[in-house]
């Protein structure tokens, strides 16, 4: 019986040094990268945030741009208009 006992595996309860020095390092491990993760989210949400504003000034301008174009173009579709008409009319006299 004493022989069985000696062949099977033993858990001892005594915590050493240097496993609670892995533990204490272990933690600090997670909680440094714990905290880096959340310094990198707020980096990206800032980033994130500075891309939408910006591409809402863009869309405004091209708005804006759009709008020109459209009065531009009604413009020279009525200076168009006027020219023909005033060739039109140098052609009959």
């Amino acid at each position: 019986m004493d022989q069985v006992n000696s062949k099977s595996w033993r858990f001892d309860r005594r915590i050493n040094i240097s496993v609670l020095m892995q533990l204490v390092l272990l933690a600090s491990l997670i909680v440094g990268s714990y905290v880096n993760l959340q310094r990198q989210l707020d980096l990206l949400q800032r980033d994130v945030s500075m891309l939408l504003d910006c591409q809402n000034g863009l869309q405004q301008k091209l708005e804006s741009l759009w709008g020109k174009s459209i009065s531009y173009e009604y413009r020279l579709r009525v200076i168009e208009k006027h020219i023909s008409k005033a060739e039109v009319a140098d052609d009959d006299f």
